[in-house]
């Protein structure tokens, strides 16, 4: 009888060890996906940062060039408009779909198009050209232009991570389990596969 009692302990406390164990290791797995969910969070907002970076450039950069070229007001019209627009888009990074992405990707891609046609406008303005303060915009934007590559890049790397960690086995009954959910990536827009044709 003894025996049997000092048995059942062992069963019941071998069962309780494997228990927390087993709980120890799910939390350990769940905590690493909170983890690195927030990194997707944190490089989202770095991609918003640098995309408000170039939206707060935009009004000194109309108003310098609007002071110079006078005949270019369609263009900066579209400038402030696009600016406008995709400063009324905004994501949630909690509950980002492919479609809200492309929807924010393309108020986004407006933006630099309108930016680009207004810098190409600004070559029959010689002494804009040569503005101090133009000039100093325009370096400003062109290195917004590379921070907003570089933190769409790591934006995509950290969901790549993140999309990884939670499809892999035994990770993904988790995930499933806590409803983690995989994360979109900013994709190449369909005009950047064709060349553009430069007209002379």
């Amino acid at each position: 009888m003894i025996n049997n009692m000092k048995k059942g302990t062992v069963i019941g406390l071998s069962i309780l060890a494997l228990v927390v164990i087993c709980f120890l290791w799910g939390m350990g797995q769940y905590n690493g996906m909170v983890t690195a969910e927030e990194s997707v969070t944190k490089s989202w907002a770095n991609v918003e940062s640098q995309y408000q970076r170039r939206t707060d450039l935009i009004p000194n950069l109309v108003a310098t060039v609007k002071g110079y070229a006078t005949h270019e007001q369609s263009t900066l019209t579209a400038v402030i408009n696009a600016r406008a627009k995709a400063t009324q888009t905004t994501i949630d990074p909690t509950k980002m779909t492919s479609e809200s992405l492309a929807k924010y990707q393309a108020a986004q891609s407006e933006v630099g198009s309108s930016l680009n046609r207004l810098l190409v406008s600004v070559e029959q303005y010689p002494n804009l050209k040569a503005n101090q303060n133009f000039l100093e915009l325009q370096a400003q934007l062109e290195g917004t232009e590379n921070r907003i590559a570089v933190e769409r890049q790591r934006f995509n790397d950290a969901a790549q991570s993140f999309n990884v960690m939670i499809r892999r086995f035994p990770k993904n009954m988790i995930a499933g389990m806590f409803g983690f959910e995989k994360k979109v990536y900013f994709e190449a827009e369909e005009s950047a596969a064709k060349a553009p044709q430069v007209k002379f």
